[in-house]
């Protein structure tokens, strides 16, 4: 074991032409790990060469004998598979390409019946995540779903219904594969007024893989103007700059056993944005590799 490997620390980076030269940028800042996200659809990308390209930066980056070696840690595609069968076809690809990028993971949104409640998905999700799963437990790869409400409720919403508890355990029942679970954020659950470590404990059996984005919430602006008055009450925050106590959250995570990686999420951050996102991000690495311990120092006891 290298180190810290038990619980990386690394960044989202979006799929397109110069993403391995992104990478290669990135690694000397420390970032241990990458999700590589596709957006709302992989646009016809060539994976094969994408994930031939990384494994050559990733394997020609050197790290100390305590430090884990860079990998990626998940594939991500967002669109709506409840209602586009060309995303569906996008999890199948992402599924099968998994193993030349060296990771297990593939996530998403769950999707949605635009503009329904979440019971009425519940069994167009399990006609489309079924077979889904048995694909990819064939495959060796793990199924995460993201937990963003993309605007959503419990009543309507155009995207993902995996945003809440109660849809999680509908989803789960409805399909029961070992190889589905979440790709879990405080962020999310702080923007709908959820304490995230509570949930953290009950959850983290389930989650597969988290982004490392967190919230601030104005108080002040709810209790004056409550959520429906126009006035932004939460923005959006990069890990350091939020609300959310990430050393107690990496503990509840090692209390349970938990193993994989943290990927910052950066592109929303109303004020480490644009020319500061980098620096911004770094911050955040280091932020989070304190509140994991800071340096790895070798048991001598």
């Amino acid at each position: 074991m290298h180190g810290h490997d038990d619980i990386r620390i690394g960044t989202l980076v979006p799929a397109h032409d110069r993403t391995p030269e992104m990478v290669a940028a990135l690694l000397p800042h420390g970032f241990e790990s990458f999700q590589v996200s596709f957006g709302k659809s992989l646009a016809g990308r060539d994976l094969a060469d994408l994930a031939s390209r990384l494994a050559d930066v990733l394997a020609s980056h050197s790290t100390g004998p305590d430090q884990p070696p860079p990998r990626i840690s998940a594939l991500g595609v967002y669109g709506n598979p409840l209602v586009s069968p060309e995303t569906v076809a996008d999890w199948e690809t992402l599924i099968d390409a998994a193993a030349n990028f060296g990771c297990g993971i593939v996530s998403g949104f769950a999707g949605r019946i635009p503009g329904r409640p979440v019971p009425e998905s519940i069994p167009r999700f399990g006609a489309v995540f079924r077979p889904l799963a048995r694909r990819a437990a064939d495959r060796g790869v793990k199924l995460a779903f993201e937990n963003c409400d993309k605007g959503g409720d419990w009543s309507s919403g155009d995207w993902n219904i995996a945003h809440a508890p109660r849809a999680w355990e509908a989803m789960f029942a409805e399909v029961p594969d070992e190889v589905v679970g979440l790709e879990w954020e405080p962020c999310h659950q702080l923007v709908s007024f959820v304490d995230p470590l509570p949930q953290l404990r009950e959850w983290a059996h389930r989650i597969w893989h988290i982004h490392g984005k967190d919230a601030t919430v104005r108080w002040d602006v709810v209790r004056r103007h409550g959520i429906r008055g126009g006035v932004p009450y939460v923005h959006h925050r990069t890990p350091g700059f939020g609300d959310t106590d990430w050393t107690a959250l990496i503990s509840e995570l090692r209390l349970a056993g938990w193993r994989g990686s943290i990927d910052i999420e950066g592109f929303h951050d109303p004020v480490y944005r644009d020319r500061l996102e980098t620096t911004g991000q770094v911050a955040a690495l280091h932020y989070l590799q304190r509140c994991r311990g800071g340096t790895y120092i070798p048991n001598i006891f």
